[in-house]
């Protein structure tokens, strides 16, 4: 059986929380009694996801002391630290070398999402043998982000201009042909690469209609940790 891993984005400056990150990594702040980068490694355990990449940055250290190789959680992590901030699709361009050159899962890990990961095993694997090179989890539209970012249409395609649009949870499946044009430790921006990529109709992608929060600022987390303190 092929093995598919995943990489959580961890390596945020997370600005609109502080004071809270002035020294805690943002997925590290608790939600329901365990981090939120906690609630990922849990999912993607049970979906087979047993070797992550975890990238970071801001207080870096602390994330590696708090997860260690993760042998605690059941699965194995790798570490990729970046000396300055590299954006997402950098940032997956500089820990290609640590997902085995095959198709994998990324998870930001500001989000909380109750999405089940093997979903997006399934589309890791389509990418291996169908040929796009991208396929995203879209969710409805938030408040504080009500155009969304991507229209979605009854095949599965997604394209950047046609409405209306959903938003994109942060949740994707992609190949690594999609970063082969960046050149390592450069900053580089993941929607570029997604436009460029949907043009030549190389994005696929579905519809989570469970709970999703963009976990960005303390009002949030707060609701967000009430939430899951009512659901015991």
């Amino acid at each position: 059986m092929a093995r598919f891993r995943a990489m959580i984005l961890a390596a945020g400056r997370g600005e609109r929380m502080r004071p809270l990150t002035d020294h805690t990594p943002k997925p590290l702040l608790a939600v329901g009694g365990k981090p939120l980068i906690v609630w990922h490694i849990e999912r993607l355990r049970a979906a087979g996801f047993t070797e992550l990449v975890i990238n970071h940055a801001h207080l870096g250290h602390r994330l590696e002391q708090a997860l260690g190789d993760g042998a605690a959680f059941g699965v194995r992590i790798a570490w990729s630290p970046e000396v300055r901030a590299l954006e997402t699709a950098g940032g997956i361009r500089h820990a290609l070398p640590l997902l085995d050159d095959a198709p994998f899962v990324v998870v930001n890990g500001d989000v909380f999402c109750d999405a089940d990961f093997s979903a997006m095993r399934t589309a890791a694997a389509s990418l291996r043998t169908t040929g796009p090179l991208a396929h995203l989890l879209l969710v409805d539209n938030p408040d504080h982000h009500p155009d969304g970012d991507f229209h979605l249409d009854g095949a599965g395609r997604i394209d950047a201009d046609q409405t209306p649009r959903l938003t994109f949870s942060g949740i994707g499946a992609y190949h690594p042909a999609l970063f082969a044009g960046l050149a390592d430790d450069t900053p580089a921006k993941l929607a570029p690469l997604l436009r460029a990529a949907m043009a030549a109709d190389q994005v696929r992608g579905e519809h989570h209609r469970g709970r999703w929060v963009d976990v960005g600022t303390p009002a949030r987390l707060a609701g967000l940790d009430r939430e899951l303190a009512r659901q015991g």
